[in-house]
């Protein structure tokens, strides 16, 4: 039972679980997005103006401070330009058009380290695959270079990209505190500010088993994206 809130421990966590999920996986899904066709193009482009640029962004999305991002956003697009909100995360009985107005800010915040990482992890295992004998076997087939990177390169560069997508979780906690948005983040925080140590105990029970099973869920679609590891398993 928690202190603060003389409530069960599971079912405040019961509560926050799918806010969190309700900011993370849009994020995630935004910065997968964009990050490999950003890695792609500047695999493809390499060496061009577009592959500087981008390769830039990406080294400073992914130097920058998470809770610094969330910071100067809320500076910019709600305390001057007053174009989003800037804390909460707003209700369904206002319409959907609420909700999604402030996961805006958040989302977006969540998904640049993640969006930059991609886009060079893309980049470079683009190139690397690019340069396989395999590739240019296809490529001497006469088949066209569009369908030689998405259908071809891609594949053979997704492993690398799947195993670093369960360490993209972990600026929740942090975009949370930023934004105030009501998720295992703040929860958590709120809790060690209380000193409420039968509800940290169950967050972090809780977050440390939600790590495992996605890392599981990793390490299933690494086999089913690489037949290599499974041939190998099963040798």
């Amino acid at each position: 039972t928690s202190y603060s809130y003389n409530q069960p421990v599971l079912k405040l966590v019961a509560e926050r679980i799918p806010n969190t999920l309700l900011l993370a996986i849009p994020s995630i899904a935004v910065a997968l997005l964009i990050g490999m066709v950003i890695g792609v193009v500047s695999a493809v482009k390499q060496g061009s103006l577009f592959d500087y640029i981008f390769m830039i962004l990406a080294l400073i999305g992914v130097s920058m401070p998470i809770f610094w991002m969330g910071l100067m956003l809320v500076l910019t697009f709600s305390v001057r330009l007053g174009w989003l909100p800037a804390l909460g995360m707003g209700t369904f009985e206002n319409g959907l058009g609420d909700v999604i107005r402030h996961m805006v800010l958040p989302c977006f915040c969540l998904s640049t380290i993640p969006m930059a990482t991609f886009a060079r992890i893309t980049r470079s295992s683009i190139l690397e695959s690019i340069s396989s004998d395999s590739i240019r076997a296809i490529r001497a087939r006469g088949i066209r270079d569009a369908i030689v990177i998405w259908k071809y390169a891609l594949k053979s560069a997704l492993p690398p990209i799947v195993t670093v997508l369960a360490s993209c979780f972990a600026g929740a906690i942090l975009t949370e505190n930023v934004f105030s948005w009501p998720g295992m983040g703040s929860l958590m925080v709120g809790a060690i500010d209380n000193r409420d140590y039968m509800l940290i105990q169950g967050a972090v029970l809780v977050i440390a088993l939600a790590f495992v099973l996605v890392n599981l869920a990793v390490d299933i679609v690494y086999m089913l994206i690489n037949p290599r590891v499974s041939y190998e398993g099963g040798s």
